[in-house]
């Protein structure tokens, strides 16, 4: 092989791992307004979007005696993308039931609109409920009204943690991995696929990636003994929901609901969040069958 190739070829990508570096440390430093402003850390994603987790950690939820992790289903997030000189935040906030009208109520005052207010689970102890948001406008006050409607709530004020060793599952994610024909992650024991849709999706002229809840999202908890506890989202066109309830039945997997969470987004979609507790592998095919009939983006090689 040639030396000089060689030596290139490794100029190249140290080059564009610099570049991506550096392109990394301007978005983060463009949005370090908005952390202190909400009073956290967020991160860069795909698509211009620099997103915050606020997972309620709090909360001690269990749904048919199984006790839920916050990344599997009590995960409040918040991801903001430039339009020009302003900017756009989305959002789902994890809320108990009496933390909802208080903080309805603060985010209309403070001009935050609230989207859909909505379950996700059924049977679990305690209620919860999920608020979605959206606004348009400075960035800042922005985040500052989203910090005073969280403080009406018992959400964590410090930013999670991120875990250096991950902990072993439990599930063979391989076989996970082959069924859905995509690669997950291991998110604080949590094992999580995210699935684009293949339509571009846009709210109000602008479009929404995938890193803004648009995508069909799945995530594990490990249980036992190769199982798991499953939940997520199908974002859905309204000729797929049906198809997806079938599959999804056909595969001993329960819809627990099927909703809206955008006003004005195009084309109009519907989100089926779902549950399981059973053998993981099995459940990943249920998943798959139901992929199957929607108009999902091809995984990346």
């Amino acid at each position: 092989m040639n030396c000089r190739f060689c030596l290139a070829t490794l100029v190249l990508i140290g080059s564009c791992t610099l570049l991506i570096a550096q392109q990394s440390t301007q978005a983060s430093s463009r949005w370090k307004p908005v952390e202190d402003a909400l009073g956290r850390k967020g991160s860069v994603q795909p698509g211009d979007v620099f997103k915050f987790g606020m997972p309620r950690s709090d909360l001690k939820v269990t749904v048919e005696g199984t006790p839920i992790k916050a990344g599997l289903a009590l995960g409040s997030w918040a991801a903001f993308k430039g339009t020009g000189n302003d900017a756009m935040v989305m959002g789902d906030l994890v809320l108990l039931s009496s933390e909802v009208e208080p903080v309805m109520m603060k985010l209309e005052q403070l001009g935050i609109e609230v989207t859909a207010v909505h379950n996700h689970l059924l049977g679990e102890s305690p209620r919860v409920m999920y608020m979605h948001i959206a606004g348009h406008g400075d960035a800042t006050k922005l985040a500052s009204a989203l910090k005073s409607a969280l403080a009406l709530t018992k959400t964590p004020t410090a930013s999670p943690t991120p875990s250096t060793a991950q902990q072993s599952l439990g599930v063979d994610t391989a076989q996970i991995d082959q069924a859905l024909g995509r690669k997950g992650k291991n998110n604080g024991g949590i094992y999580q696929i995210s699935v684009a849709r293949a339509e571009k999706i846009t709210d109000m002229g602008t479009e929404i990636p995938p890193s803004m809840g648009t995508a069909t999202s799945i995530n594990f908890q490990p249980t036992g003994n190769g199982r798991a506890a499953i939940t997520g989202d199908f974002v859905l066109l309204g000729s797929e929901v049906n198809p997806v309830i079938r599959a999804l039945g056909d595969n001993g997997i329960q819809v627990t609901a099927v909703h809206s969470h955008m006003l004005t987004e195009s084309p109009r979609l519907f989100f089926m969040h779902f549950w399981a507790n059973d053998n993981a592998v099995k459940l990943a095919k249920g998943l798959r069958a139901a992929l199957d009939k929607t108009n999902s983006a091809e995984a990346s090689k």
